[in-house]
């Protein structure tokens, strides 16, 4: 007998409340794939198409590839790319070895990286040859022993591809013989693409994707094959009058953020969908996009939709096709939901959710009521409760605000090597979002604010203490504290509070050119104010929550 909750009457006709989870792993969905549509294109790239029987092929021949580099079950692989084909490829011959990919940044500076790539106990890195010497340079701080590098123009259509290294001469580099460096297409043409069986169980892990604590350091979120296929056959459900076949949408989520790797890298693969991916995802390469391919689905956050409504091309376009525009990593502003239902009849769904549970936990009804302010509603197989923020114990009644609890087949196992932060993160089966979240009546639930502190600018998470902390290393400054600050075109951006130490003397200039040699450019503060003093408790304890408020309250005033 499926649970009842009052979100359920507010679901589309033939959506139901839970569905049977297949236990079909992704290596399993895209093969099963392969052989029912071989000809139905998997990927678009820069023009180039990729079928679903040829990426069969290009997986089992990476799989094979690192299966001789002595890749096995339950081996980190990290992954260090854009949204190209190859870390759809490289992903999924993880999955078909029971390995476990490890998602990195590729904007993240060396020490991000080095952090990261040596928590994952990552042997193996697949990355860009644009970021090899890099690599090379951290490489002796983490367990890395084998590189294997990718080029930009490796999938590009003739005779784009010829050309790539004379016409993009600083996106293009020519790797020379290396000890351990391997380039990707001299492994795929080694390999053969007979069938490889997958060697994952489905309760093994599959990912590690990185998200952020109260701590500010940086946690790999555990991610089990039931959960990253669960996950898609909910999100599946959510449409059930669309058919396999015959759609697509555009892969403008980086794959290494949790949205993209279950939107770009894994959903259209269970019903045989086309993604058309985006590795810089400006205006004009959307509307280039749009243009030439005609996405049914243009899923995008804030930043994006902001972007594209500044570009005249996009403003004047027919979009008579696109059937969904999908938000998500901060609440779309009124006037942008209402710009483009203006100009296009667009109606946005919101999506809710984490990496700790695989990206998706609500959306708005497809084809169903959109209320202003609220991320939809829970989907099939998922339960939310509001509980307070005090103990986390007494769940609160509608209308009520409170932490979000989520609990579903989504949900990760843990954070690896926490168990302390796994503890307080799940309990009994939920997981404790740290968002502060409200249901209505009818079950829609809207996040009011956030207990952790984190930011989120520009669809990226950050995490203030490691801000702080970039900031206290610097030899003139005493104390240093960041918020969130509204940003128009980000949605959020970075504020620096700083006190100096006696007699010193720094321009805010100075402090962001010292943020950029250390933080990836999205965490860069652009905004710097210096203090005499920062508020503290009683104990001595920085009062981030007391310096928002104040700035608050002066914009509020200006």
């Amino acid at each position: 007998m499926p649970f009842e909750r009052p979100w359920h009457a507010s679901y589309s006709p033939g959506v139901p409340p839970e569905i049977e989870i297949r236990k079909i792993t992704m290596a399993e969905a895209l093969s099963n794939t392969a052989r029912k549509y071989p000809n139905e294109v998997a990927y678009i790239y820069m023009g180039k198409k990729i079928t679903y029987r040829d990426l069969e092929g290009l997986v089992n021949r990476f799989a094979r590839a690192l299966k001789a580099l002595g890749v096995r079950r339950g081996d980190k692989v990290a992954m260090l790319l854009p949204n190209i084909p190859q870390v759809a490829i490289a992903g999924h011959a993880c999955y078909r070895l029971g390995a476990v990919t490890a998602m990195n940044n590729p904007l993240y500076t060396e020490r991000e990286l080095a952090y990261q790539l040596d928590d994952s106990d990552a042997r193996v890195v697949v990355t860009l040859d644009l970021l090899l010497p890099r690599l090379v340079k951290i490489r002796n701080q983490t367990k890395i022993d084998t590189i294997i590098t990718c080029h930009i123009n490796d999938f590009l259509p003739f005779p784009v591809k010829q050309l790539f290294p004379f016409v993009k001469k600083d996106m293009y580099r020519k790797i020379t013989t290396q000890t351990g460096v391997y380039q990707f297409m001299d492994l795929l043409k080694a390999h053969p693409e007979a069938p490889v069986q997958s060697e994952a169980a489905w309760d093994d892990l599959a990912a590690l994707i990185y998200t952020g604590g109260t701590t500010g350091v940086s946690k790999g979120a555990m991610l089990t094959h039931e959960n990253i296929s669960a996950v898609i056959q909910i999100f599946r459900a959510w449409f059930p009058d669309l058919k396999d076949t015959g759609e697509s949408l555009l892969g403008v989520y980086p794959v290494f953020h949790s949205a993209g790797y279950s939107v770009s890298q894994n959903f259209p693969f269970w019903s045989g969908w086309t993604c058309v991916l985006v590795p810089r995802p400006t205006p004009e390469a959307i509307v280039e996009q749009l243009r030439k391919f005609r996405p049914s689905f243009l899923p995008g956050v804030p930043t994006i939709y902001t972007g594209l409504l500044q570009n005249a091309e996009f403003r004047s376009m027919d979009l008579s096709f696109v059937k969904g525009y999908f938000g998500g990593a901060a609440p779309l502003p009124d006037d942008t939901v209402n710009e483009l239902k203006t100009l296009h009849g667009a109606i946005i769904n919101d999506v809710y959710g984490a990496t700790e549970n695989t990206a998706f936990a609500t959306c708005t009804p497809w084809k169903g009521r959109v209320k202003s302010g609220t991320v939809g509603v829970p989907l099939p197989n998922t339960d939310i409760k509001i509980v307070d923020i005090e103990t986390g114990e007494t769940q609160m009644k509608t209308g009520q605000s409170g932490e979000v609890c989520i609990k579903g087949p989504q949900v990760m196992a843990g954070y690896y090597k926490k168990p302390d932060e796994t503890a307080a993160a799940l309990r009994d089966g939920w997981f404790y979002t740290g968002d502060i979240g409200v249901f209505d009546e009818d079950g829609y639930l809207a996040i009011v604010d956030r207990k952790k502190d984190l930011i989120i600018a520009g669809g990226f998470n950050i995490y203030p203490k490691e801000v702080d902390q970039v900031l206290f290393d610097h030899p003139k400054v005493l104390e240093a504290c960041t918020i969130g600050v509204p940003d128009a075109y980000r949605g959020e951006s970075v504020k620096a509070f700083i006190v100096l130490k006696a007699g010193e003397n720094l321009t805010a200039g100075e402090v962001i050119a010292y943020c950029k040699d250390k933080l990836a450019a999205y965490k860069v503060p652009r905004d710097i104010e210096f203090l005499p003093e920062l508020p503290k408790s009683a104990i001595g304890k920085i009062l981030r929550r007391e310096l928002k408020a104040k700035e608050m309250e002066k914009r509020a005033s200006s």
